[in-house]
């Protein structure tokens, strides 16, 4: 037996672990005294291990490249020559017909790690010659990096995760922990233990509602109102610094000419809120000695998320509340390395460390290191992942190369994505298993998983961490960087490195704000948190910065603070006669992204499964007569998806909530594809739909097992090209009652019928009411 230190691959908070390694299988985890987590798991994080064994639960994993030699062709198994060879004559193709900008590029942040996308964005710049290259963050915190970036100079945390043990008010902001990150959740009831003050506002009674001071329950899609009201509350009552507000910011009079439209007592009917009510959380948050707001995807993933950002920046402004011990801004981000993604200058307009792509001192920078002549790195800012879409539509993107993410399942208007998917001359797909977006490529190429290499990630407040590999690759799989670099190497740009410290120490030389965090600093459960400069690499001591922006000296153009304020505007589809609810997608505590790791872990796999649980309130399910577990079909104008009533008393009437893991009940074949103007993140928050009941539920639950098995299999079958091609199988001939046609139940996603949300009860972080203890 054999125990392997990493970093955990789920969400962003960075927990330090042992993988136990037995007979070449990883058998458990059990949580080290990383500075995140000390010691303690989540329900992922505990058992989220075994989908590196290959259990098939879900769907096998890819274990040699594929390609089809013609559009439309069966995968066929083929040699890495083969594969990257005619990979590279079609990008080189497309380019030459084209130009580089017909190629669209996505890192990963699901466990590849900072090394395997820096060396996919250097391919991309330095090879290709574009800078079009995204990741997964355009689809979370894109809003937070953008609006927080013009505002204080960075997109990051500007606090660490166990500052919130440490600060006396905490501002929850369209973020519920306990599902997202159940290790914060828990700095976040012993913050509450040793006297912090809890103002949470979201339309749901989440977990952390349930220990908070105040509880505010707006209304769906009313954000921005309600921050302006908290900000002229804290100007109208003189709670706010003035002398920082003087010594440290700009843009002052422009921003309060916006704000005094928004006295708590006229926004009453926006919000759902009373005005008092309003006041007393703002006096709250203004006149604690310190103070965090941490938000998530509620905030970011509405059409105004940049400013509802920059909103909830004024508020730390205006008070002072930023620049100091225990005090600042969290957006904490989702995935395990999403924040490295961007870090890494997985972002069309970024090069690593945050440098512009527009500025032609860090091109020339760039060009000198990377090898290449400056006219080879584009000064334009590249396509966003959102724009995938209309640019294949409009014939301005022929190719895309999708690295370990699956848009098919976690884009909106899935109906829009598979279009797009289809449409391309070329798709190639980079993965450890046969999503549903892999079994559209052209081009299959399998990596290694999180276990299997070596990788520096960076947790959401900044800290980069070492993770090591538990065993060694699988089958003909290869390190993602190893495979960008033998691509870029074909395509007449050599790579070539002998290890992942080899491409961190690269990193360094070009980001002196990461150059003191060397592979020695993070050995075992050490850490170095960024910004940290060449001078600490020698330093024991010195792990970097744990707050940002001391003193109030910010890292804008001019150092200071800036406020900025947009007046509120509703969502852009309203709730109507015809589809009469709003659905808002959430996060499911017992899996994550895909669900192409979890679905393959047997513990959770057997906590919850297809189709996933539509929420909604008692009000809602009574009118439509509808029960706890039954069968509904849940529509909107883009689609209709099988899910399973959750009769929820938490759940605010006339919304309804939906995670977006499920293949069967995939609430993106609902979602709206609008995005806000300036992040291109999508407004999953906010789409009109309607839940009707299934009356035949014995046919429903057939049905759906007889999807989900038939889609299992399509999968299996494409990622076993070894064998003769699986037969076409048979379709479905359980009869549909009357009222559900043959042809809807036909177009319908895709099914199962299995546990209860006992995954979410599980989960829950069960905050102390007395005796209840708090669980993740």
């Amino acid at each position: 037996m054999e125990k392997h230190m990493a970093v955990c691959p789920y969400c962003g908070a960075g927990c330090k672990m042992n993988l136990v390694v037995e007979n070449g299988k990883v058998i458990d985890a059990e949580g080290l005294p990383g500075i995140t987590n000390e010691g303690e798991l989540c329900l992922k994080g505990l058992y989220g291990y075994d989908f590196v064994n290959d259990t098939k639960i879900l769907t096998p994993r890819i274990y040699h490249p594929m390609i089809r030699r013609t559009k439309g062709a069966p995968l066929e198994r083929v040699t890495w020559d083969e594969a990257l060879d005619f990979t590279a004559e079609r990008l080189r193709a497309i380019i030459e017909e084209s130009g580089p900008e017909a190629v669209m590029l996505t890192g990963s942040s699901r466990g590849a790690g900072n090394e395997a996308n820096f060396v996919m964005q250097k391919f991309t710049r330095a090879c290709l010659g574009t800078n079009n290259i995204d990741n997964c963050a355009r689809t979370c915190h894109a809003a937070s990096v953008i609006g927080l970036m013009e505002c204080v100079g960075s997109g990051a945390m500007s606090v660490s995760i166990p500052t919130l043990e440490e600060t006396d008010c905490i501002l929850l902001f369209g973020y519920n922990p306990a599902a997202s990150h159940p290790i914060v959740a828990r700095r976040i009831v012993k913050a509450k233990e040793r006297g912090a003050e809890l103002i949470v506002c979201d339309p749901r009674i989440i977990e952390s509602a349930r220990i908070a001071d105040l509880y505010l329950p707006l209304k769906n899609g009313s954000n921005l109102a309600l921050l302006n009201a908290f900000a002229y509350t804290i100007i109208d009552e003189e709670l706010a610094d003035f002398d920082f507000i003087d010594d440290h910011t700009t843009g002052f009079d422009e921003w309060w000419e916006v704000v005094q439209d928004y006295a708590p007592e006229d926004v009453e009917e926006v919000t759902g809120l009373s005005s008092e009510v309003i006041r007393q959380a703002a006096r709250c948050y203004a006149t604690a000695e310190t103070a965090i707001i941490g938000w998530g995807m509620g905030v970011t993933q509405q059409a105004q998320g940049v400013q509802t950002v920059r909103a909830i920046a004024a508020l730390a402004l205006i008070t002072g509340h930023i620049g100091r011990p225990n005090s600042g801004l969290a957006p904490v981000r989702g995935q395990n390395n999403v924040q490295g993604s961007c870090d890494m200058g997985m972002w069309p307009s970024l090069y690593p460390g945050y440098q512009r792509v527009d500025d032609p001192a860090a091109r020339a920078k760039f060009a000198a290191a990377w090898g290449v002549p400056q006219e080879r790195l584009s000064l334009a800012p590249g396509w966003k992942l959102t724009d995938l879409p209309h640019g294949v539509a409009e014939g301005k993107i022929r190719a895309f190369y999708n690295f370990g993410e699956d848009p098919l399942q976690t884009e909106p208007d899935t109906a829009q994505v598979r279009a797009a998917l289809e449409g391309l001359d070329l798709l190639i797909s980079q993965d450890i298993f046969m999503t549903q977006t892999t079994a559209l490529a052209d081009v299959v190429l399998p990596a290694t998983s999180w276990a299997e290499h070596d990788a520096v990630y960076t947790a959401s407040d900044r800290s980069f961490q070492l993770t090591t590999a538990a065993l060694p690759p699988k089958g003909e799989c290869r390190h993602d960087w190893e495979i960008f670099a033998d691509l870029s190497t074909r395509m007449g740009y050599p790579m070539k490195y002998q290890n992942t410290r080899e491409i961190w120490d690269e990193v360094r030389s070009l980001c002196p704000q990461f150059a003191g965090a060397t592979y020695e600093k993070m050995a075992g459960t050490g850490y170095a948190q960024w910004p940290i400069f060449a001078d600490a690499a020698d330093d024991p001591a010195n792990n970097g910065t744990p707050e940002l922006y001391a003193g109030g000296a910010f890292t804008t153009p001019d150092g200071k603070g800036h406020l900025m304020a947009a007046h509120w505007q509703p969502p852009t589809e309203r709730p109507d006669n015809a589809y009469p609810l709003v659905l808002c997608t959430v996060r499911e505590v017992g899996h994550y992204s895909c669900r192409s790791m979890t679905g393959n872990c047997k513990a959770l796999a057997a906590l919850a499964d297809e189709p996933g649980y539509v929420s909604m309130s008692l009000a809602d399910a009574d009118a439509r007569g509808i029960e706890e577990e039954q069968l509904v079909w849940v529509t909107s104008r883009r689609g209709k998806v099988l899910a399973r009533a959750a009769v929820d008393e938490r759940v605010n009437d006339g919304a309804v909530y939906m995670t977006y893991q499920w293949w069967i009940g995939k609430c993106n074949e609902l979602t709206l594809h609008v995005v806000d103007g300036e992040s291109g993140t999508p407004e999953d928050k906010y789409s009109a739909c309607e839940v009707e009941l299934i009356p035949d539920q014995r046919w429903a639950e057939d049905y759906l097992v007889e999807r989900y098995t038939e889609l299992k299999a399509q999968l299996a079958a494409e990622a076993d090209r070894q064998n003769p091609p699986a037969p076409e199988p048979e379709p479905v001939d359980a009869p549909a009652p009357e009222d559900v046609s043959t042809e809807d139940a036909a177009s319908a996603p895709i099914p199962l019928a299995f546990a209860p949300h006992e995954a979410e009860v599980a989960g829950r972080a069960l905050y102390a009411d007395g005796e209840e203890e708090t669980l993740v």
